[in-house]
């Protein structure tokens, strides 16, 4: 877990930042330098169960995500969740009354909201096959980078590419297990009528994975980002933390 503080610490509620499907909390690194000046408390980014440092689970709930992220947190500290796609939605569980937790605001950035019988399919199969090795570290990381959606925004020699991957008896393999692929589609309508608390859903306006008018379905404050695609946060982190101003 990347746990930060920010110039003005204890001033604001934390930050939790939650990342999307095969990522890890280091892609929210780059983001460091913008929370120094703008956001005024600490902020978290951790890694989701399976993922990165974060050890698998049995078997993959959005809520049993939420539960493994929950135990990370104190039971005092006021939350701002600030999750992109798969990390959207386990910011929603936590959000969710029967959660108990103090989650200010949520903000879900690219949810893919309506999925099709084949592309769940995909995903079960997917999170069916067996860890794949690579030879060399380039293999892997360029593997990483197709999984977490990364391609044509981070080299694959960054940083931030490390925390995805692991290296044993000199081969390497990605950090996550494929198991999480088998989450499944989240029921937002339902998720979203379990919490009290302000919810937006954003976008890229070229994000592939979902629409405008799928979000507009769960009458809450839709925001499109222009020029922006599915990985905004990595495109453009102050436009994507702007959506945070009034939550701060």
């Amino acid at each position: 877990m990347v746990d930060e503080s920010g110039g003005q610490a204890g001033r604001g509620p934390i930050l939790l930042l939650l990342h999307g499907m095969g990522a890890t909390g280091d892609v929210w690194l780059p983001w460091a330098p913008l929370l120094e000046q703008h956001w005024p408390g600490r902020w978290l980014a951790p890694d989701l169960a399976g993922h990165g440092w974060s050890a698998p689970l049995p078997s993959y709930s959005f809520g049993g995500l939420a539960d493994r992220t929950a135990r990370g947190l104190a039971a005092d500290d006021r939350l701002v969740v600030l999750g992109h796609s798969l990390g959207g939605v386990v910011g929603l569980a936590l959000a969710a009354r029967a959660a108990g937790l103090p989650v200010d605001a949520v903000v879900g950035l690219g949810i893919k909201a309506v999925w099709s019988p084949a592309e769940l399919d995909r995903a079960a199969d997917l999170a069916a096959r067996p860890v794949s090795w690579f030879a060399n570290r380039t293999e892997a990381a360029r593997r990483y980078l197709r999984v977490s959606g990364l391609v044509g925004l981070l080299p694959p020699d960054h940083p931030v590419v490390d925390a995805g991957l692991r290296q044993v008896d000199g081969r390497w393999r990605l950090a996550m297990d494929p198991g999480a692929f088998a989450v499944g589609q989240p029921d937002l309508a339902a998720l979203i009528a379990a919490t009290d608390v302000p919810v937006v859903l954003a976008r890229g306006e070229h994000d592939p994975m979902v629409t405008d008018a799928q979000l507009k379905e769960y009458g809450v404050p839709v925001v499109t980002l222009p020029g922006l695609g599915h990985n905004a946060h990595v495109e453009d982190p102050a436009a994507v933390l702007a959506l945070l101003d009034p939550y701060r």
